[in-house]
């Protein structure tokens, strides 16, 4: 989860977990011991924010201009184009390779301050530093949150499940959006193969997400391991379409629950 990016914590202290990694794995610093790759110590992710951003072209709105565009692609004018998008990614690719060497360098630096230091010790303190963060223990999942069936633009959250509760955490954010334990989450289910549906008392809360299956294996695992009883089933379907909702967040994470426009399975608590 750290090398994944999950864990948000300061990047000073995401180089301090490398380090720890490093004792770990090869006890004090020596310029003879095995170097692992950067992306084994620290998350990829924080070094391409560095990076500036793309620019982004105004794209021609008419046909004609689209047409063109087109025609002189294949031409002299797409050949200046390829060269300038080479250029560009070789001054990034230059510009993350000497992000990388300054991270490995106050890396490594962190790194002989741990001199002395053993395994156990070390793994310890990587483990103290982590729990820092109050989702400590939690598997993170990206989805997408609808705020119902019809919702045209979802928000990217991470999903926290947890051993005692279910967390919604804006990307890179400490603390949660929102957060609820078990006991009040009534029922889960897919709505198809791409959409989880968490219902928490009388609001529902739909997910785009690629991982359906391991969300619900996991909220499975421990409502099994807490010996939750079996909940009731959502009502029937009503007659009417469900009516379209803005909802703000996350002032209003959680909208009251609305009829389905189909019925979802449902995954129930294990008895």
């Amino acid at each position: 989860m750290v090398l994944r990016g999950y864990v948000p914590t300061s990047e000073e202290t995401l180089q301090m977990l490398a380090a720890l990694r490093l004792q770990s794995l090869n006890s004090d610093f020596s310029t003879h011991a095995a170097f692992p790759r950067l992306e084994e110590l620290f998350p990829p992710r924080v070094l391409h924010a560095h990076l500036p951003a793309p620019p982004h072209g105004a794209a021609p709105r008419c046909r004609g201009a689209r047409l063109r565009l087109g025609l002189l692609a294949g031409g002299l004018w797409g050949q200046v184009l390829a060269k300038q998008r080479a250029e560009r990614d070789q001054r990034l690719w230059g510009r993350l390779r000497e992000e990388g060497a300054s991270t490995m360098a106050a890396i490594v630096e962190k790194w002989k301050l741990l001199q002395g230091m053993g395994r156990p010790e070390a793994m310890a303190a990587y483990v103290a530093l982590v729990r820092e963060w109050p989702g400590f223990g939690s598997t993170l999942f990206d989805v997408n949150l609808r705020a119902s069936p019809l919702e045209a633009a979802p928000q990217r959250l991470w999903l926290g499940i947890g051993a005692k509760a279910v967390s919604l955490y804006k990307p890179g954010e400490l603390e949660p959006l929102d957060s609820f334990g078990y006991s009040r989450i009534s029922s889960f289910g897919a709505s198809d193969s791409s959409t989880f549906r968490l219902s928490v008392e009388d609001r529902d809360l739909l997910f785009e997400t690629s991982q359906v299956d391991e969300i619900a294996q996991l909220l499975n695992t421990y409502l099994t391991s807490m010996g939750a009883q079996q909940p009731p089933r959502p009502q029937e379907l009503a007659t009417s379409p469900a009516p379209s909702a803005s909802v703000m967040l996350p002032q209003r994470l959680c909208p009251k629950a609305r009829p389905w426009l189909r019925q979802p399975p449902v995954g129930p608590f294990p008895s």
